[in-house]
């Protein structure tokens, strides 16, 4: 991967990962822009934390000088969908999610609360405080393709990594095997404070305390895994690539339950009891 050239909007970091592949940064989460500015379509991937659909559009004007043909969501938590439906709106566009992540996003169906027993830090102790209602996109919303193809992305194909939310999806391209991971995997201790805003680069699984189900996220990995990647772009924490993200995954993949798994939390009991 050539040297990231790093830009300052303002409110939001953007970084270039590939000449097709931007990664912004709102606050503790990140959000990508896919495809290139003189070519084609382009999509969105994840929208981010709230309150920053006008330095993203800035952003996205300085980029390609145009809307995106679509919004995708890898799931519909709070830190990914916080601007999408004023960035909808603004753009007139469709957004984009797996069929079994609709219903957080038509209002239907709340997500589990943040759970704050599975420790690891100030992050962790304050999950109870992020929101975990069902937001409604109306009729903006839409059902990925269920052939795995991305609309918009002809190169690209949808992976299902459930797990961290029912629906959660990463995007993968097989030419140059770069992943899109969302919150399936993610290169920082999102649970500690201090490793978040250190950007500290470490491969973790999803975040612990907004994860309820640790047997399908643990499958998740191992497929992603197998994917051998050799570029990662995640939800939280910066780029990952090359031997460092082969070796990181592998030992993830095969030490999923000592790494990823925290050794208490409601959801690891409930998971015990199935």
């Amino acid at each position: 991967m050539n040297e990231h050239s790093m830009l300052n909007t303002g409110a939001v970091d953007t970084e270039e990962v590939l000449p097709d592949l931007i990664n912004l940064r709102t606050m503790i989460v990140n959000l990508q822009m896919v495809g290139s500015p003189g070519s084609g379509d382009w999509v969105l991937v994840d929208t981010g934390i709230g309150s920053f659909e006008g330095s993203i559009a800035e952003a996205v004007e300085k980029r390609f000088g145009r809307p995106p043909v679509s919004i995708v969501l890898t799931h519909g938590h709070f830190d990914h969908v916080g601007n999408v439906k004023e960035l909808a709106d603004r753009w007139s566009v469709p957004v984009y999610a797996h069929e079994i992540e609709l219903p957080y996003l038509t209002g239907r169906e709340d997500y589990p609360p943040g759970d704050p027993s599975v420790g690891g830090g100030l992050m962790a102790r304050l999950a109870p405080m992020y929101p975990n209602r069902a937001i409604d996109l109306g009729s903006r919303i839409h059902p990925l393709p269920m052939d795995g193809t991305v609309p918009g992305l002809p190169e690209w194909r949808l992976i299902p990594t459930p797990g961290h939310s029912p629906g959660h999806i990463s995007l993968f391209r097989e030419r140059d095997r770069t992943l899109i991971a969302g919150d399936a995997i993610i290169t920082v201790k999102q649970e500690s404070a201090l490793a978040v805003i250190s950007q500290e680069k470490e491969l973790h699984g999803p975040p612990m305390y907004f994860t309820p189900d640790w047997d399908a996220a643990r499958e998740s990995v191992r497929r992603l895994e197998a994917l051998n990647p050799a570029l990662a772009v995640t939800g939280h924490g910066v780029p990952m690539s090359g031997e460092e993200l082969a070796v990181s995954l592998k030992r993830l993949a095969r030490d999923f339950d000592e790494l990823a798994v925290p050794e208490q939390g409601r959801y690891v009991e409930e998971n015990q009891k199935q």
